[in-house]
């Protein structure tokens, strides 16, 4: 794989010329638009993955088998979206961004409206492990293609709305999704989403054009993939942010994948009010996301990372406390904070660390997904030490992950010139 030994072994954040794709001042509106459209497809996506586990008690019921076997289909769809993102990387650098997205999406609809049509557990859970592996080229090569359509200077902002839309799905698939069953049923769920998503991809034909992505990298070898992943873990800047992409994940997941439980055994909360304690979690990153990424372009990575792992680290060991349930509910949303002043702006490091930017998305996603299942099962085998010990201990570390990250970043500094709306260019 032809790759950039310049781009990989540097540690200043500035991109080198030719990287971005050019978008005439003409086209930034459209740009602008297709991003949202993008953002909507995300939040969507994410909706559907996180409308999932709460409504596990009642597809248990309706197919007649334990809650345990019926929750095989969480990490039967999770972890084949996580593998399959290794692919879906390379394979954008080769054929397009636009090709991917498109074909990655319509998996996505047609999978999810067959789940409906389950009539057993195996076939619902073989479904599942399909639309996992057939829904993740979306997302993550939305992310590469906005590093063809943005400077580095100017990402933070675009790939904030994504991940603003990645945090309103999961919140809003864990507490709406679980309400609306009641009214549509869970067949009736999957088909409404499977809706949205084909408008979603009518709605994107469009903007085909935008959709290619940087029609300058060169086409890989598939028996050069490999060789291209070991090449991009070759530098310190690439090591340290995809180790913080893996620490970071398996903080966040282990604390909110127990998070159900902390509120029912402290509070005695039903499921509506988990769900209703839970909202908060997502809705920092939904309605702030962007401005979050321009403060990341605007005053650096370096300074908002430490600060987001800390956010973190503090509201999971204050969660250990004995505190009002109102105030453990805030404590979820400042959690979440943590997660959206950390995650988004590691994918805008990136971004920047490779010419074939889907194959370093692809690493990337498939690292959050993988550690979203390992900090669930590290936190759970913790738990013989006490759900609050649990909790102080994952804030801990934490804290020390934030300690560590002041000198391990501060290279990752605002780019020049600032950045003003309606100003941006490459470099």
């Amino acid at each position: 794989m032809a790759t950039n030994e310049q781009s990989l072994g540097r540690e200043a954040p500035l991109a080198p010329p030719g990287e971005v794709m050019t978008v005439p001042a003409t086209d930034t509106g459209q740009r602008e638009r297709l991003l949202r459209l993008l953002a909507a497809a995300t939040f969507l996506i994410f909706f559907q993955a996180f409308m999932v586990a709460p409504l596990l008690p009642r597809l248990a019921t309706v197919f007649g088998v334990a809650v345990g076997t019926m929750g095989l289909i969480v990490p039967a769809y999770l972890i084949p979206y996580g593998l399959a993102t290794l692919a879906y990387g390379p394979l954008s650098d080769r054929f397009g961004r636009g090709r991917v997205i498109f074909a990655s999406l319509l998996a996505f609809i047609l999978l999810t409206g067959l789940t409906a049509a389950a009539r057993a557990p195996s076939s619902l859970l073989l479904i599942r492990l399909l639309t996992g592996l057939g829904a993740s080229g979306v997302v993550p090569i939305a992310l590469a293609l906005l590093g063809d359509l943005y400077p580095y200077h100017a990402r933070g902002r675009p790939l904030g709305w994504l991940f603003g839309a990645m945090a309103g799905g999961m919140a809003f698939g864990s507490t709406a999704g679980v309400w609306l069953e009641s009214f549509v049923g869970w067949r009736g769920l999957f088909l409404g989403v499977a809706i949205l998503g084909a408008v979603l991809f009518a709605l994107l034909l469009p903007y085909r054009s935008l959709l290619r992505g940087s029609p300058t990298r060169p086409r890989a070898a598939y028996r050069t993939v490999l060789t291209g992943y070991w090449q991009l873990l070759g530098s310190g800047r690439a090591r340290r942010t995809y180790g913080y992409v893996l620490l970071n994940s398996v903080f966040h997941s282990g604390v909110y994948t127990w998070l159900g439980l902390y509120f029912n055994q402290r509070y005695g909360l039903d499921g509506i009010g988990i769900g209703l304690a839970l909202l908060g979690y997502g809705v920092p990153g939904f309605l702030f996301g962007p401005l979050i990424g321009r403060a990341a372009d605007r005053w650096g990575r370096r300074r908002l990372v430490p600060l987001g792992l800390a956010i973190g680290g503090v509201s999971a060991a204050a969660l250990a406390l004995d505190l009002p349930v109102l105030v453990a509910a805030l404590l979820v949303t400042a959690l979440s904070l943590g997660y959206d002043t950390t995650q988004p702006l590691f994918a805008g490091i990136v971004t920047d660390l490779s010419p074939n930017k889907g194959q370093a998305m692809g690493l990337n996603v498939f690292t959050l997904f993988t550690s979203f299942g390992l900090g669930s099962l590290l936190f759970g085998g913790l738990l013989g030490l006490g759900l609050s010990a649990t909790l102080a201990l994952f804030g801990l570390v934490e804290l020390l992950l934030a300690a560590a990250a002041i000198p391990l970043f501060r290279a990752e500094s605002a780019c020049w010139p600032p950045v003003r709306w309606g100003a941006e260019r490459a470099p």
